[in-house]
């Protein structure tokens, strides 16, 4: 049995997640912003009887402070957590700031996971196989990383936050095995393809009609999840890895340049201390 913690766990291919892992036997902490979807995970679980390994921490992962509070939550509950899935992000059209003035997937998509990460990277260390699996498309060209406008002001496209943050969190898987990788930790990225999940975001009319029409063609959930158990059963040898609906691509090309995710690492550790 392993304590599971899955962010954006409420909805998609998080919720199929949670649930499986709930059947297999582990314990699985689900954060997401929803109380009402956060007590219907729960009262999913006493369904199956396993209500007493069920957990819901309400935050809104947009929000540094929440994040660093789940962080807390989790760590003081869970001194041992053996894996940590990461999900969590939303589509916008326009472009929003947060309350603490970050743009919004900048914050949701990106800083959370990096602050999950590192702030959950000492429970982790304690586990026998423990491992990070970053749900988040990789494989992109360096080339859509706005190095001069990581948050977009200049000519925002909910598509581009997109397309950069998953260049974002492979950068961080990279930074992230690079610090952590002689400890044990495994950092696995996945792309499951195309689901029909629940698409969070806010949508123009345009931005609809192309997401409806994805969803007449993509793939179930529960044929997304085949790559990300995998990962948390028996995660690769190595401290980073990669897959594209179960095809493991290389990390060694110049899209994952380890000189980049330092680059990414001085920004972060500059822009969050500050908040």
């Amino acid at each position: 049995m392993k304590t599971v913690v899955i962010t954006g766990g409420t909805d998609g291919i998080g919720k199929a997640l949670a649930a499986l892992r709930l059947q297999r036997g582990d314990t699985v902490v689900v954060i997401g912003r929803s109380a009402e979807k956060g007590q219907a995970f729960l009262g999913a679980a006493r369904e199956l009887g396993a209500g007493e390994r069920a957990f819901f921490v309400r935050a809104d992962l947009s929000l540094t402070a929440e994040s660093s509070r789940a962080v807390a939550e989790i760590t003081a509950r869970f001194p041992v957590v053996d894996t940590l899935v990461l999900c969590a992000r939303h589509y916008r059209t326009e472009r929003v700031e947060t309350a603490e003035g970050f743009e919004e997937n900048f914050a949701l998509f990106y800083l959370s996971r990096y602050l999950l990460g590192h702030g959950l990277a000492a429970s982790l260390e304690k586990a026998d196989n423990p491992v990070v699996v970053n749900v988040a498309g990789p494989g992109a060209s360096l080339s859509v990383v706005n190095w001069d406008d990581l948050e977009l002001r200049r000519g925002y496209h909910g598509g581009t936050a997109l397309g950069q943050g998953g260049k974002l969190n492979d950068l961080l898987g990279v930074a992230f095995a690079e610090k952590y990788g002689a400890s044990g930790i495994r950092y696995v990225l996945i792309h499951p393809g195309v689901t029909a999940t629940g698409f969070s975001g806010v949508y123009d009319a345009r931005t609809l009609e192309h997401i409806n029409a994805m969803k007449k063609s993509a793939k179930p959930v529960e044929a997304a999840l085949p790559p990300i158990t995998t990962a948390l059963d028996a995660p690769p040898a190595q401290p980073l890895s990669a897959f594209v609906e179960g095809r493991r691509i290389s990390v060694e090309d110049r899209s994952f340049d380890p000189s980049a995710a330092r680059r990414l690492q001085a920004i972060t550790e500059k822009l969050l201390p500050a908040r």
